[in-house]
């Protein structure tokens, strides 16, 4: 098991999620965001957009480790999204962190923390443990707290489908639109606790617009960032 540092002690850092608000946001353009689903490009044409979080601390949720070589680290909870994503999955040349079980370390290139099996939702202050949250973006929160951050900025953590009907900004797993709604309901459930835990320590806000997160306070970016 990966002994956590505190790489980023008083610092920010900015967690990119999945959600399609992303594009919107960088204002990529609907031609580009469509190769993308169509698989005629690679989540790498968005890098260019997001050039004013480049030089930021970035914890990449999932796929979006696939945006660009500028981000920090990629973190994931799920086994499965590890099977499907090997050969992509070590070649991103960041931190790859995980508190999925039955993993193994890759031969030190894969790390792996333990989850806090004593909490269901919210922050684990316990060294090296995470609290899962049923949900991979929460505990990728967990992880920067860990980092020793006092700052975390939310993006593409939209929880709810946008008017197109796309859970993510990507089209590689797919999730039934009946299903969605039950799925989200049960990630929100984490929110709450982490806004309680975090309270007085470390500041959380929500720059995924139209989010359907009401825990923490919700701003532009790029009164932010820019």
């Amino acid at each position: 098991m990966w002994n956590i540092p505190k790489i980023w002690e008083g610092g920010q850092c900015i967690i990119l999620g999945g959600g399609p608000s992303i594009t919107t946001q960088f204002g990529v353009p609907n031609s580009i965001v469509q190769d993308v689903y169509e698989g005629k490009s690679t989540p790498a044409v968005y890098g260019p957009y997001m050039s004013a979080i480049h030089a930021q601390h970035v914890i990449a949720v999932n796929m979006a480790y696939k945006i660009g070589d500028w981000i920090d680290c990629v973190f994931f909870g799920d086994r499965g999204f590890l099977l499907k994503q090997q050969a992509d999955f070590f070649a991103f040349n960041g931190l790859r962190v995980t508190c999925a079980s039955g993993v193994g370390d890759y031969n030190g290139n894969l790390k792996v923390v333990e989850r806090d099996t004593r909490k269901k939702n919210g922050i684990s202050f316990v060294p090296n443990k995470l609290c899962w949250n049923n949900n991979s973006g929460a505990a990728a929160i967990n992880l920067a707290v860990h980092f020793g951050v006092k700052r975390i900025i939310l993006l593409g953590f939209d929880m709810k489908l946008d008017s197109g009907q796309n859970q993510h900004w990507h089209k590689y797993y797919h999730t039934d639109v009946k299903m969605v709604d039950q799925t989200m309901k049960m990630h929100l459930k984490s929110f709450p606790a982490i806004a309680k835990d975090l309270d007085g320590k470390v500041e959380i806000i929500n720059c995924s617009p139209d989010s359907s997160i009401v825990d923490f306070p919700k701003l532009n970016f790029k009164d932010i960032l820019l």
